[in-house]
């Protein structure tokens, strides 16, 4: 058998995922990842001394891809399904959003628009045709289905919870990407859709991956800062160690980052990465010696809050993971230039947490046992009207060089199972057979 090199450059989920795959075929296969660990956006770290993950993460029944990874990681069985509540903050106050009973009784809406928003919601979850929803605009989709007073009261905030700003660029793709993933169960024959986590959270699922990946003959580099990836003379890979040549590399990271990493790029192609626009995010992380609320989700539709929802762990964690404290996350989801990513942490401790007193005032100081802040400047691309058409492609016009990352995720959320999904898909053509020298359109 004539066995290829490969180097996968990026250790988070996709990467790690792609090289397993590329190895149980047969292959050679080297990870290199610039962070002392695996996981990227997935990992964990140390609050307090709770270890838990960096960003809020479920599993839901319907994520097929991620279960069946989960399953040859040996953990899947050990999943613990929960029925979740929903809140919604709105005009000051707090409610549960959580079936359809209290999503018709919703306050804030009169009678027609709480109707009109179901009836939004239930089209969108009967829609096949995403493509044509991708050259329509969200605002322009949700206004017509869904009446302006919900548009304004309801739609609007969540999508500018998510995208800010660039909700007005957005496709109608992305409200039914959402809803296509929470009503997959119910299509599915289950009555009601449940989140699920496994006991120990990402740390433990990147420990029993990167075990797998060592069984498989991946050979795991970490620590390692990759410089350049060309094709002259070869596909090769410069890093802090020097430079080495492979029959194939993979670069897996943010399409931003992509552009400026692989020299030698046709113009076409940069112009196509540096294009997509993305999301960060800043993650607060609070653990707190009481629970706030009894949903998992809060989302917030007044203005002026510091955060762009409330994910309060516990509600579907046991709390007994953290020794009886409540885990609470607060994003702030911000374009990948916004001065917020470098807001320092005493400054931020001080904004949101006076955000949240507004929302419960009967939160103190003293109760927020420990406070800490992820930044993350390339997390969502941003799936513009038309996106699709103006997506790059996966195999570069380099020899032997690849570039597959979130923003090939087009017909769906950015979430773990559509992660796994994209690097499981790209294994396979890859493996198939040398790649044409123009690749079609992602379906």
């Amino acid at each position: 058998m004539n066995r290829r090199t490969w180097a996968v450059v990026g250790g988070g989920l996709l990467g790690a995922t792609l090289a397993l795959r590329l190895a149980e075929a047969g292959e050679r296969v080297t990870l290199l990842e610039r962070a002392p660990h695996l996981g990227g956006l997935a990992s964990a770290w140390s609050l307090g001394d709770v270890v838990w993950d960096r960003h809020y993460h479920v599993t839901l029944l319907s994520d097929a891809r991620l279960r069946n990874l989960l399953t040859e990681l040996g953990v899947e069985s050990e999943v613990r399904w929960v029925v979740t509540r929903t809140g919604c903050y709105a005009g000051g106050s707090l409610y549960s959003v959580s079936n359809a009973l209290e999503f018709v009784r919703f306050p804030p809406l009169k009678l027609v628009d709480r109707f009109r928003l179901g009836g939004t919601v239930l089209y969108a979850s009967r829609v096949r045709d995403w493509r044509r929803l991708e050259e329509i605009g969200v605002e322009d989709w949700l206004g017509r289905l869904s009446g302006s007073r919900a548009l304004v009261k309801f739609w609007r905030p969540l999508l500018r919870s998510k995208l800010g700003d660039n909700y007005r660029e957005a496709s109608a793709a992305f409200i039914w990407a959402v809803i296509q993933r929470l009503y997959a169960a119910r299509r599915s024959g289950l009555k009601r859709e449940m989140f699920g986590y496994v006991p120990g959270g990402y740390a433990r699922v990147l420990a029993r991956l990167a075990a797998r990946l060592g069984e498989a003959g991946v050979e795991v580099r970490l620590g390692v800062g990759v410089e350049r990836v060309g094709s002259e003379g070869g596909p090769y890979v410069r890093h802090t160690g020097g430079t080495e040549r492979y029959d194939e590399v993979v670069v897996t990271i943010a399409a931003p980052l992509a552009a400026r990493l692989v020299e030698g790029l046709p113009p076409d192609e940069r112009e196509a990465l540096t294009g997509i626009r993305y999301q960060g995010i800043v993650c607060a992380s609070l653990l707190l010696t009481r629970p706030l609320s009894p949903f998992y989700v809060t989302n917030i539709t007044d203005e002026g809050f510091p955060f762009t929802g409330v994910i309060e762990m516990t509600a579907l964690v046991d709390p007994a993971e953290f020794e009886g404290r409540h885990l609470v996350y607060l994003p702030c989801y911000v374009p990948s230039n916004d001065p917020l990513l470098e807001t320092p942490d005493d400054a931020l401790r001080t904004r949101l947490l006076s955000g949240l007193k507004r929302m419960h005032p009967d939160l103190t100081d003293e109760q927020v046992l420990a406070f800490q802040v992820s930044r993350e400047r390339y997390v969502l691309p941003v799936p513009t009207v038309g996106y699709s058409r103006r997506l790059p492609p996966q195999d570069s016009r380099l020899p032997g060089v690849h570039i597959i990352n979130s923003a090939h995720i087009v017909n769906g959320t950015l979430n773990v199972n559509e992660t796994v999904q994209l690097a499981e898909g790209a294994a396979a053509r890859l493996l198939a057979g040398p790649p044409p020298s123009i690749q079609e359109k992602p379906s």
